[in-house]
């Protein structure tokens, strides 16, 4: 079956449509309302016949007319069976008009020589690009001139993530294409595209609190300090807050640094909204490199669009029972209705995977798990662990750290009041 069902695309937004359409090669296509846009597009997939994708109908067809012309006794019924109308004239001739018939038959082979390199089927590793479209690597992990341009438009709609094995007909380079083109996926990690494409969706997947702590080492005293009094679970929504010069941004790379030795953990760096030489920083340390970067300059929707692309990838790992982490530095310079999106979207998934989402902030967004808030006067007189354990908090950390555990976080706490 298709991915490409009338279904699946009256429920795609307009957008995917238009890259779709564009992929087909569909003259005027932004002209067309969404409905004529469907069947247009299903008419170009299905029946074209210049389409790398034809559909399954067809290719029976075609092979059944492959039969016709290497048996002749199936070639002849045929024949007997449109002679019959015409018997009353003459019963015992077969009429002249029936002699050219095959002729057009026997071109459609040489027509699907032609195509038959574009239908070959290939199979490899999806590696993602930071634009949303990705590869798919046929000898992994190494590129290859043989590698095979997955679009956005398809990574989204089988919601493909890194390190998914696929596999799908191509179509040769057009024009000025370098690489050949995956036209649809039929396979993801053995599985059929439907199959998983018709999965819950994320946010129906059942969730509850994070009850598994991560561990974030004993060589930095803020990081033990924020492991011991505000603990992190897998599945946390965390912001890291205070005023500028609190030490966010330098909390978040030792969170980094921490995590990325931590096995079975799949780490996402955001930065939105960085000062320049902060980027150049993460960049050049080669700790982690950050998968997306919005700088300073940049407008606040295309800050948005830098971490929702990375909180989708994540989601979909999780869903697939992985444990994500996404690291944003910060939320201050993104519509506050991105902001809540990408904070919603950490979770422990029941008997499954796991996002967490670990974001610097000014002030706390709302619906956090965990608050870990920095004292900037602290910070700024070089004592640390500089946390304002008052302002601080995790819900249920006794499913973290256990009762005890519990009741010495709020001795701490009780002590800071006094």
């Amino acid at each position: 079956m298709s991915v490409l069902t009338r279904t699946s695309l009256e429920g795609s937004p307009l957008a995917d449509l238009h890259e779709l359409a564009s992929e087909l090669e569909i003259d005027g296509f932004r002209r067309l309302r969404k409905a004529d846009l469907v069947d247009r597009i299903l008419e170009v997939h299905g029946g074209a016949a210049e389409e790398p994708a034809p559909a399954e109908a067809d290719a029976e067809a075609d092979a059944s007319q492959e039969a016709e012309e290497v048996t002749p006794e199936p070639e002849e019924k045929p024949k007997r069976a449109r002679s019959r109308p015409r018997r009353t004239r003459d019963a015992d001739v077969e009429p002249a008009a029936e002699e050219p018939k095959p002729q057009p038959r026997a071109a459609r082979p040489a027509a699907r020589d032609e195509d038959a390199p574009e239908q070959a089927t290939a199979e490899g590793v999806v590696e993602l690009l930071a634009n949303g479209s990705g590869f798919v690597r046929v000898n992994p992990p190494d590129a290859s001139d043989d590698d095979i341009y997955i679009s956005a438009a398809q990574i989204r709609r089988c919601e493909l993530v890194a390190g998914d094995r696929v596999a799908g007909p191509v179509r040769k380079p057009r024009r000025s294409e370098r690489y050949p083109s995956l036209v649809r996926v039929d396979t993801i990690n053995g599985k059929s595209a439907d199959e998983v494409s018709e999965g819950t969706h994320f946010d129906d997947l059942p969730c509850g609190f994070a009850t598994e702590r991560l561990a974030l080492g004993d060589g930095d005293p803020t990081l033990q300090a924020i492991e011991w009094l505000t603990p992190i679970g897998r599945g946390s929504r965390v912001t890291i807050t205070g005023a500028t010069r609190a030490g966010k941004s330098e909390t978040l790379r030792r969170l980094a640094g921490a995590l990325a030795a931590t096995d079975g953990l799949e780490l996402t760096v955001v930065l939105a909204g960085a000062r320049p030489e902060e980027a150049a920083s993460w960049k050049s340390d080669g700790l982690v490199e950050p998968a997306s970067v919005a700088g300073l300059a940049a407008s606040a929707d295309t800050q948005g669009q830098a971490i929702e692309r990375c909180i989708d990838t994540a989601k979909r790992i999780a869903a697939r029972g992985g444990h994500a982490v996404v690291l944003i530095d910060s939320l201050d310079g993104v519509p506050a209705a991105a902001a809540r999106r990408a904070l919603a979207a950490a979770r422990a998934i029941t008997d499954g995977g796991s996002l967490t989402v670990i974001a610097a902030s000014t002030l706390p967004v709302g619906g956090e798990t965990t608050v870990v808030a920095l004292d900037v006067a602290l910070a700024s007189t070089n004592r640390f662990p500089a946390l304002d354990l008052v302002a601080s908090g995790t819900l249920r950390p006794e499913l973290l750290v256990g009762a005890a555990g519990a009741e010495a976080i709020a001795e701490a706490r009780l002590k800071a009041l006094g």
